[in-house]
Order: C-alpha cells, then structure tokens, then sequence
C-alpha cells in the first residue's frame, strides 16, 4: 500500500469516527462496559477512563431534528449547541447518550447549567461545578475537591477503586493524546502548511469518538508521520510555491457550522494554520504533571488551565492568543461565535484589540446551526481573504 493511499485510509477512519463510534459504544454497553458521556473539555477523562470507562462527547452539532424539537422545552434564544445538545436526546437521536450509563456535565455557562437541570429527569447526571476564577491560589483547592467529588461518585455508583496507579497510566495515555495534538497543529507551522485546517478538524472531533485509544495514538502517530515526510518530498495538501494566505481561526462550538466557516476559508483559497480556543495550541503543549505524587492535584492544576471564556479574568488566553498569531505567522484572525454563546462573543472584541494594537487583520462574524445564512457569510469572508491577499 503506497503512502498516500494509507493516509487516505487513516484520514477516513477520522471523518468516520462518530459514525463507528455508535457501534462500538453499543458493543461495549452490550458487553457491561461502563460508558460516561459527557459535553466538554473540562470533563476530566483521566478520571473516567482509569477504571476503563469510556468517555464519548454528547454535544449536539446538528439543527433538524434537534434544535425545533429542544425549542418546545427551552428557549429559542439559547445557544444552538445547548439546544442541539439537549433537542438530541429528548428525542432520543443521540445513540451516545441512550448508551451511557451516567452523563457528566460542566458547569461551564449558565444556560448549560439550568439545561442539566432538566436533563438530570432523562438521564442520570453528575454535574462537576466549575470554578470562574483560573487563580490557582483561590480556586484550585476547591477545583480538586470537586474532582475528587467526581471521583468517589464514580467510585460508589459503579462499584469500583480507582487508584493513583489507574490515574497515573490514565494521564500518561492522554498526554501521549495532546503532544500529538500539539504536533498536528506544528504542521501548520510549515509554508505552505502540511495539514489542511479541515483536516485538523477532522482529527480533533475524532479524539471524542474513537474511544480505542491504543488504536486513536497508532493512527494519529502515522499521519503525522506521513504528512511530515509527504511535506518534505513536496507532496503536501499545497504545491511547494503556493503561499495562501494563513488564517487562524477562534472560537467554539464551531462543528455545527463547519460547513459554511471552515470549509468556506479553505474553498476561498485561504489556509487554517491553527485553532484558538479551548483546545488551543498552548493548552495542548502543557502535559499533565506525571511526577506529581498526588495524580488528582496534576489533573485538577491542569484543567483548570483551559482557557476556556467562562474564566474570568482570562487573562491566560489573550496572552496565548497573541504568542499564537506571531510563531504560526499569522496573517489574519478569524473568530466565529455561535448566536448567544456570550462568554466567547464578548471576548471577542478583546481579541479584536489585540490583534489592532499589533496590526493584525481581524474579521469576527456570528452564525448559528440553522441554514440561511451562508452566503452572507461567504461574502464577508471572501472580503477579508482577499483583503489579505492584496497585502
């Protein structure tokens, strides 16, 4: 098999995850297998997947059937990704959900937190509560003791001991997950870039759907092996003189709209280097401490380091936003907020200052799961790409 052919294969296997990830999530609930769903990056999966659980994403990124039939129940000015979360399994469309034996939430926005309220009716809930402040000396304490929290409720409902050594092998496999991430992102470093923004994408949704992580690190280890060697022989996703103009984009909840945001930046011409956010380069970078004696300090320390929005001040993301910009060479900041997400939303305009004190184009556009609005999206995009093409 030659190694384009390979990659073609491993890069299948990514864009099918979700879609294999039903099946294997009901063998494994067939076979009394534990499996936890969850919504977000705060749900620490060292702590699911140490006793074996399986750890499997509950975020609704699609509009119809789940968003109008969410509606009937909540509000229609609620962020989409809450509704689509939610509208998925009252209608019982979500295979994850109707598999797991306990869903965990993250207290991570108020319209999350009164949605688990209800959800806790449809299925068992745990609900870790988040601290707002990223000040290790005021929150991390109480942030471990909710883990911990999490921990013995896991412990008590499945009749299991989680050890420091089940925490310790846990954080080591997952680390192995984010140096790789880390890596992915490192290609679009690369001029022109070894990886597509699409397929970053493609890769960082997959993380949440292949629950077999021997398999997930052996597949992810030889694309990029690939990709690496591929780029240096001038075979990369872009001709060795093609120079496009390199984006980063910001912003959460973005699976919804992919279609009519990332795709479009790319079909225009423009290259994604890198993503900021959540799972930003700088989070991925960071290991959990394996030295730590005390497993559950490494995890709560570095969770709490997430520069999600909800952190307040998030002082921690605009300076990694703009080490970002400057060592991916950065030509223009694209930030894509989903109506009503307003943690992300008012940030944006301080990433907006940013990139303006230091001459950055920024463009910032707002959309929703629902269709519609593509074409005015298009339009402005493709303003701004060509804005800095001309440049």
């Amino acid at each position: 098999m030659s190694k384009e052919q390979e990659l073609s294969e491993i890069m299948d296997e990514f864009a099918n995850a979700k879609k294999n990830a039903s099946i294997f999530v009901k063998n494994a609930s067939e076979n009394g297998d534990i499996v936890i769903g969850s919504f977000c990056q705060y749900a620490p999966m060292e702590i699911i997947n140490a006793p074996g659980f399986y750890n499997v994403l509950l975020c609704g990124f699609n509009y119809d059937p789940p968003i109008p039939l969410a509606e009937t129940e909540l509000p229609a000015n609620l962020c989409p990704l809450i509704k689509s979360s939610y509208g998925n399994i009252l209608g019982k469309t979500c295979p994850f959900a109707f598999y797991s034996d306990i869903i965990v939430g993250e207290t991570t926005c108020d319209g999350k937190k009164k949605m688990y309220e209800m959800l806790g009716k449809l299925k068992d809930m745990h609900v870790i509560h988040l601290p707002n402040v990223p000040d290790k000396e005021r929150s991390l304490s109480s942030w471990q003791a909710e883990l911990e929290l999490f921990k013995d409720a896991l412990e008590k409902r499945f009749n299991v001991t989680i050890t420091d050594e089940d925490l310790r092998k846990s954080i080591h496999t997952l680390n192995i997950e984010r140096s790789q991430t880390a890596r992915m992102y490192e290609l679009g470093k690369y001029d022109p870039p070894a990886m597509t923004g699409l397929q970053m994408r493609s890769v960082l949704t997959a993380e949440y759907f292949m629950l077999d992580k021997k398999n997930k690190i052996e597949k992810t280890e030889r694309m990029l092996q690939i990709m690496e060697e591929n780029w240096k022989e001038g075979k990369g996703p872009y001709k060795k003189d093609e120079h496009p103009v390199r984006i980063l984009v910001s912003g959460a909840g973005l699976d919804g709209v992919i279609d009519k945001t990332i795709k479009t930046i790319e079909d225009l011409g423009a290259a994604i280097v890198c993503y900021e956010g959540c799972c930003g380069i700088l989070n991925m970078r960071r290991p959990i401490d394996e030295s730590d004696p005390d497993p559950m300090h490494a995890i709560a320390d570095k969770y709490l380091e997430v520069p999600c929005a909800v952190m307040s001040p998030n002082t921690r993301r605009f300076e990694q936003f703009m080490d970002t910009v400057k060592e991916w060479n950065v030509d223009g900041v694209i930030s894509i907020t989903v109506h009503a997400c307003d943690p992300f939303d008012i940030e944006s305009k301080k990433l907006e200052d940013i990139c303006e004190e230091n001459e950055v184009p920024f463009l910032h556009v707002r959309t929703d799961y629902a269709p519609g609005d593509e074409g005015q999206l298009r339009t402005r995009i493709e303003a701004f790409i060509e804005m800095l093409e001309n440049r």
